[in-house]
């Protein structure tokens, strides 16, 4: 249990000073980042994969050609997420980043109820239509549609369903998305080789050794988690899961003096407001469940 709460520790704050490592590479285009993400996130997954001689999943993928379909959606909703993220935050965005994390628990709840048609208890209801009165509140208030945020939120929570309904596990499903997003973006890495815009090894020797070092980023994180979700009570993961936006939001206040208005504030609160009930109405339900007073599931 300490070594499962540790590990969804660790990710999640890997998760949070994320934007440190997409400030450092800065001068390399969002979509070039993201490119090398896929590429050699694919890379340090086949590692593992040969490691473990964990290959019988590939099988399965071959005779039932409607997982692969799954796993292309998927895909590209990991590569939309993480362009969008990576811009955002090289961009000056990281505050309105970490909003889309936030509401991100909230949005899944939601495309639960109308795909997989799980019952909304009431409070989950409250929880939703209060962060959605913040999110109309930031767009009225500001004046522009908080479209980085709901991105974010909107992307990862299909990416979650999707994935929620995939047969493969963690590092296998990683796998295949990468090995399918590979496709595209290594034939753009090699039109900007050809062009000679390319910023690997061509940018400086840090520049090139941080681009490789994206896929061990990507899936450490990712590793830590996956053994979290397994060692760790959902009630707990639901918490801990609010270390990230927290350390991006501070991040983006705190440390690159990002603007965060009066207005900002309110609609802000009113989303906390509402991951405060959603979070204090999960523990409770769980309680009551462990105490054998609610039926499991």
């Amino acid at each position: 249990m300490k070594s499962g709460v540790l590990a969804a520790v660790v990710a999640y704050t890997l998760w949070g000073i994320l934007p440190i490592y997409w400030k450092a590479l800065q001068s390399v285009p969002a979509l070039e980042i993201m490119s090398h993400r896929t590429v050699w996130s694919l890379a340090f997954v086949l590692i593992l994969l040969a490691a473990r001689q964990q290959w019988a999943w590939i099988r399965r993928v071959r005779e039932h050609p409607r997982t692969l379909l799954t796993f292309v959606g998927s895909a590209c909703l990991l590569g939309l997420n993480w362009t969008t993220y990576i811009w955002a935050v090289n961009a000056g965005h990281v505050v309105d980043s970490s909003l889309g994390y936030f509401i991100n628990p909230l949005v899944s709840v939601l495309l639960g109820v109308l795909f997989l048609r799980e019952r909304l208890r009431p409070w989950q209801g409250v929880a939703i239509g209060l962060a959605a009165a913040g999110v109309v509140f930031l767009t009225v208030g500001l004046g522009a549609f908080p479209w980085i945020a709901l991105t974010l939120a909107g992307t990862f929570g299909f990416y979650g369903l999707l994935r929620k309904t995939a047969p493969l596990g963690s590092l296998e499903g990683l796998s295949l998305e990468t090995a399918l997003l590979s496709i595209p973006t290594l034939a753009y890495l090699i039109v900007l080789e050809i062009s000679g815009t390319a910023s690997f090894v061509h940018a400086g020797p840090s520049t090139s050794l941080l681009l490789a070092l994206t896929g061990v980023v990507t899936a450490f994180p990712l590793l830590m988690f996956a053994y979290a979700a397994r060692h760790v009570r959902l009630a707990t993961v639901g918490i801990l899961q609010y270390i990230a936006p927290t350390l991006q939001f501070l991040l983006g206040v705190l440390v690159y003096h990002e603007s965060f208005t009066q207005t900002r504030l309110f609609g802000f609160a009113a989303i906390w407001l509402a991951l405060l009930i959603y979070s204090c109405e999960g523990l409770l339900v769980e309680r009551r469940r462990r105490a054998g007073r609610l039926p499991a599931g």
